[in-house]
């Protein structure tokens, strides 16, 4: 068995689709709409075969970026394949003004990553 998709609700779907597209190599299908939801979204795919749906509704709650972490989803994780991988994309990335939350290091659990938030504050972490 294996994961579909993984959907993620944002914002700004145009943002989050280019986020996406532009620093982790995603590719956006058609983009979906239906008038009787107010529903549109955008099918990611990745190098990988990986699938990230974007969904938007004007009737979004937006959540508070320092609210207390609650139980469901807590990240997106890519492997970039090296450390030298993960610095360049966090510093990449910084420069482009996206807040780094974990800088480049060696987890506990032995990973090397780094944590940065995408457009609506979502957790990525970047990965060898």
């Amino acid at each position: 068995m294996t994961i579909e998709h993984i959907a993620l609700w944002t914002a700004d779907l145009e943002r989050a689709r280019h986020f996406y597209e532009a620093y982790f190599g995603a590719t956006a299908g058609a983009r979906y709409y239906n008038p009787a939801k107010a529903f549109t979204s955008y099918f990611l795919c990745f190098a990988s075969g990986a699938r990230l749906e974007l969904m938007h509704r004007p009737d979004l709650l937006v959540s508070a970026a320092d609210a207390v972490p609650t139980v469901g989803y807590a990240h997106l994780a890519f492997a970039t394949g090296s450390r030298a991988a993960v610095d360049s994309l966090t510093e990449h990335l910084r420069a482009a003004g996206y807040p780094v939350l974990g800088e480049p290091r060696t987890t506990g659990d032995g990973y090397y990553e780094s944590v940065v938030a995408d457009p609506d504050g979502n957790l990525v972490e970047i990965t060898t």
